[in-house]
Parts: C-alpha cells; structure tokens; sequence
C-alpha cells in the first residue's frame, strides 16, 4: 500500500498510522542479517496490514530461493519454514484478514513461480493456515483477543509455534501470549527490540528422514519456563491445517 492513514477517524480512534516503504526498509535494514535468515522470527504487535511483514517474507523468500530453486522439496520446505517465522498482532479485524491475504499472496506467488508444475495444494492450503495462526486480532498492550469494536475479551492471545522436528513433520506448539512474557527466556527476547523485534530462533534439525504418524496434543504442560503449553500436534507439513483450531 502507498497511503500511511486510512481515515483520520481510524487515526483517533486507534492512532493507526502506516509506515511507508522507505521507512520500512530503511528500519529492516538496520536487521539486515536477520531479515535474511529463513528461520529467524519477528512479531510485529501492531502490524496493520503488514508493511514490515511483507518485507520481511519477500526477504526471507528471496533466500530460500537462492538457495533451493533447483530442489523442489528443499525449497517448499524451506519457503514453508519462512512463513511460519513471521507473527502480527493487530486490533482491527480488516488489518489482521488484509495482511494474512497479502502475505499468502506473496508466498504464492513465489512458490508458483518457482515450482511452477509442481506446486501442491496441500501445501499452499498449509501456508494459509499458517499465517491465520500467526497473524492474529488482539491488543498487544492488555495480550488479550478483542471484538468486533476493539474492545479486550477475557481470552488471551495464542500463538503458535513451528517447528520441523523429524523428516518432513512439523510440530505446532499453542501457548498463552500473557503466560509466554511470564517465561524467563522467550518472555523477555519477545519484545526486546521494541515493535520491531526478534524472536528468538529455533534450533535446525533434519528435515530429510520420513514422517512419523501423529501424537497426541498435550494440554496444560509447562516446559522449560516457556509459559504455559495449550496444546501440541506433529503433522506433515502440508497437513498441518488438519489439526484445525
């Protein structure tokens, strides 16, 4: 988008102002090395309709090409991988479903551009999915989902985090976004750099050996002062969107 405010009673009501692109780039810039990082993660609290985001995504995407164009499955894997790395929070429903749409749209692109022929569905089903998980309405101050006016439920925020762990499975883990800032390690690193932040990164494992089936969500487990685990699911990666939720 070109224009930095919507409506001037957008502008009182919500204080919603875009950042323009040279801004954007000029701020990301400053990260460089890790906008460029495939799993490197970035929560935007107020991500309107995702002018740091998409830069980051077409960043990110700009790499895994670079380096998989000429394996496919490495590629999906790794475009898959740099979807689930990106989480926004806004408080208007109309930015949270106008940046899912264009960051699906960005991804896509991509992906059929590159693989041409070889794109699969589920996978593309799989992405979209992704970004409804991490691109979420709520108030990023109170770390509570809000209605249709804005106003805070009495629901915390969820997020979810991705993970490839054996082969081509990929573990989503659902926490609580209050009891996450609870948690001695990603708690503090989650807001570190201010809106524009890093979240901490995941460790690489193998993504080559074959799926394994399914274990059951685990509900209500704490690990390793992370904040409170809602639920857990492994799928393939181009399955993840059949766990629902």
């Amino acid at each position: 988008m070109t224009h930095q405010v919507k409506t001037k009673q957008r502008v009182a009501d919500h204080g919603e102002v875009f950042t323009a692109a040279r801004e954007v780039n000029a701020m990301l810039d400053l990260v460089k090395q890790e906008t460029e990082r495939i799993d490197s993660r970035f929560l935007e609290p107020a991500c309107g309709d995702g002018n740091f985001l998409a830069e980051i995504l077409r960043r990110k995407l700009t790499v895994v090409k670079r380096k998989y164009k000429k394996s496919p499955i490495d590629y999906e894997k790794n475009a898959v991988l740099a979807a689930t790395s990106i989480y926004g929070v806004d408080i208007l429903q109309d930015n949270v479903d106008a940046c899912r749409l264009r960051m699906f749209e960005i991804w896509d692109k991509e992906y059929q551009a590159v693989l041409k022929k070889e794109v699969n569905e589920d996978c593309r089903d799989a992405v979209r999915f992704i970004f409804s998980r991490n691109i979420v309405c709520g108030n990023a101050l109170s770390l509570k989902k809000v209605d249709a006016q804005g106003k805070d439920l009495d629901e915390p925020i969820v997020f979810s985090e991705w993970a490839f762990v054996t082969g081509f499975n990929l573990q989503r883990s659902d926490y609580a976004f209050d009891k996450l800032l609870e948690g001695d390690v990603k708690g503090r690193e989650l807001f570190n750099k201010g809106n524009k932040t890093k979240i901490q990164e995941p460790s690489q494992q193998s993504m080559f050996d074959e799926p394994e089936t399914n274990t059951p969500p685990s509900e209500g487990e704490r690990l390793n002062d992370e904040g409170l685990l809602l639920k857990k699911y492994i799928a393939h990666y181009r399955k993840v969107q059949e766990n629902g939720g």
